[in-house]
């Protein structure tokens, strides 16, 4: 039950950031400003960007409710708020302010913060911490689309 009710918090908490990240992203992939952009060739087709976000928040809704009903809120809340509020950000600064070089650092931060929940508490989750590999892999090929901009416009 306590698993559940996590689960519940956390689902509303990750799909609420992408909801608020994706008002903030004014429809920015389908910008002139965007399409005009030299972007990467490895640059994944738009509608594969809503599956793995989807399948990105569903993993890491139940990774955080196992990390929480191990060690409590009060040890990750920091760190979790802090992930929340890049993944919400850097989609205005990028789409928005057109700010790529800001948006890059931005999308590395997010990146250190979701390998760190990793590394960190790897021993405490075990195989568990795998729940975060989409995440982790999505956001390396979003850190390597954003750098390519930067260096290529």
């Amino acid at each position: 039950m306590k698993l559940l009710k996590w689960l519940l918090i956390f689902l509303v908490l990750n799909f609420g950031a992408l909801y608020i990240g994706n008002i903030l992203m004014d429809n920015g992939p389908q910008t002139q400003w965007y399409q005009n952009l030299n972007q990467a060739p490895w640059t994944p087709p738009g509608w594969l960007f809503g599956v793995a976000w989807t399948t990105i928040m569903l993993c890491f809704s139940v990774y955080m409710s196992y990390l929480v009903i191990t060690l409590g809120f009060n040890k990750i809340a920091t760190v979790f708020s802090v992930q929340i509020l890049l993944n919400i950000i850097w989609n205005y600064i990028f789409f928005n302010l057109h700010q790529t070089a800001f948006g890059l650092l931005i999308i590395t931060l997010l990146t250190s913060v979701v390998f760190y929940f990793f590394f960190k508490y790897y021993i405490t989750l075990k195989a568990k911490s795998f729940l975060i590999l989409p995440y982790m892999i999505w956001l390396l090929i979003a850190t390597s689309l954003n750098l390519y901009i930067v260096i290529y416009n």
